[in-house]
């Protein structure tokens, strides 16, 4: 898909706090069923993406960004937001399963910058989602190292 900049950067930052939003009632839920172990998980992927739209919303604080409607950005549901019904999210995950839950998000939303930078006409876009796909690789590869912890033989 094609954006201009004020419109690719409203869908990076709604995508981060949405997904702050989704992990943040994730670790709210395990919390409330004593999974404790898996709500950390949650709590820290939570900060992950807080930490992440910071990051945008300051590179770009002299850069407009646009306002739009909920029916106007161009998803089902922000690429790091996953299905709950879908993904099979309840309050008996296990710590790896968050982590699995949450690579499968973080990978979506490497696909989203990544197709963002490669049809963008816009050199601005491309190299911001470029940065941001970078970005979303390295979150990946986190999650994949703590998956290799959390893995038992």
């Amino acid at each position: 898909m094609n954006y201009s900049l004020p419109e690719f950067l409203a869908h990076a930052v709604a995508l981060e706090r949405e997904a702050e939003e989704r992990y943040t009632e994730l670790a709210e839920m395990m919390e409330a069923h004593a999974n404790r172990d898996t709500a950390k998980v949650f709590r820290e992927m939570a900060r992950f993406s807080k930490l992440h739209a910071h990051e945008i919303s300051n590179r770009t604080k002299n850069l407009e960004i646009a306002k739009l409607k909920s029916w106007e950005f161009r998803w089902r549901l922000p690429p790091e937001v996953g299905d709950y019904a879908q993904d099979g999210t309840d309050y008996l995950m296990t710590p790896l399963h968050a982590l699995t839950y949450a690579r499968a998000n973080e990978v979506r939303g490497m696909e989203f910058y990544r197709t963002a930078a490669e049809h963008a006409q816009n050199e601005d876009v491309r190299r911001f989602a470029s940065r941001c796909a970078d970005e979303e690789e390295e979150h990946v590869a986190a999650l994949d190292r703590w998956i290799a912890n959390n893995s038992s033989p």
